[in-house]
């Protein structure tokens, strides 16, 4: 496979880096979305023609549109999206206040779905699309101290299914990938060196994972050979999971 067109959002760090990296190595043409550092995205475009680093906000629908506009201008149709973009806060959920809900959900949940409606229609026309929506194994366990965030991932994860039922048989095939503890800078305060032996002893693998380890499974779930996977969730975890 050979100059298929990926947008990654939130790739100029952590997963999202890792993802655009790992895509850009198996022949795509990467557009690498980042929000304010365009230098953090540019420093992974090491060959010619291989990316480009795309502005992109995704609480924001003119910054989407403008976002795949220009994707789509300079680099081609995008038939892969990978809705990476998130934030995070720890914080009680009666401590939670309505703006810092809406900002949660317009950025994890409702960025996927802006992205996504502006990507699926080429998609289907061309009768091949990829869709990889990064949740969190939070999404699937709920949250203790971070309840928006896990509300936004799970809704995350049934938005990939309906994407899944609606356009599965157009030849777009839409799934789910669900981290756990992955080294990034977004978990930096959770792996202080006075919290990591416990968290570790929580991991049935014994260890965090890095982003390399989201980014094959992301890689693999945008070719070809995943064309009879859709509507899924896969786990990378370290079987985290098994202990919810």
């Amino acid at each position: 496979m050979s100059n298929r067109v990926a947008l990654v959002t939130g790739a100029s760090r952590g997963i999202g880096r890792a993802i655009a990296i790992a895509l850009m190595e198996n022949d795509y043409h990467v557009a690498v979305g980042y929000q304010n550092n365009k230098e953090l995205a540019c420093e992974i475009i090491t060959q010619p023609h291989t990316g480009i680093p795309i502005q992109l906000d995704v609480s924001s629908q003119q910054s989407v549109e403008t976002a795949i506009h220009a994707t789509e201008n300079e680099l081609g149709p995008i038939d892969t999206l990978v809705n990476n973009a998130g934030i995070s806060q720890v914080k009680p959920f009666l401590e939670i206040s309505d703006a810092e809900w809406e900002h949660m959900l317009s950025v994890n949940l409702l960025g996927a779905v802006r992205c996504a409606r502006h990507v699926i229609p080429g998609m289907v026309d061309r009768g091949f699309g990829r869709i990889v929506n990064i949740s969190s194994v939070g999404g699937q366990w709920g949250g203790l101290y971070q309840v928006h965030y896990a509300a936004a991932k799970a809704g995350l994860i049934n938005f990939t299914k309906s994407l899944a039922k609606i356009y599965s048989r157009s030849g777009v095939c839409c799934n789910c990938v669900a981290p756990g503890l992955i080294q990034t800078d977004m978990i930096a305060d959770e792996l202080d060196e006075k919290k990591s032996d416990k968290l570790f002893e929580d991991i049935p693998v014994g260890r965090v994972g890095t982003p390399d380890e989201v980014a094959s499974t992301v890689v693999y779930l945008c070719s070809k050979q995943s064309s009879y996977i859709s509507g899924q969730t896969l786990n990378v975890n370290g079987g985290t999971y098994l202990l919810g």
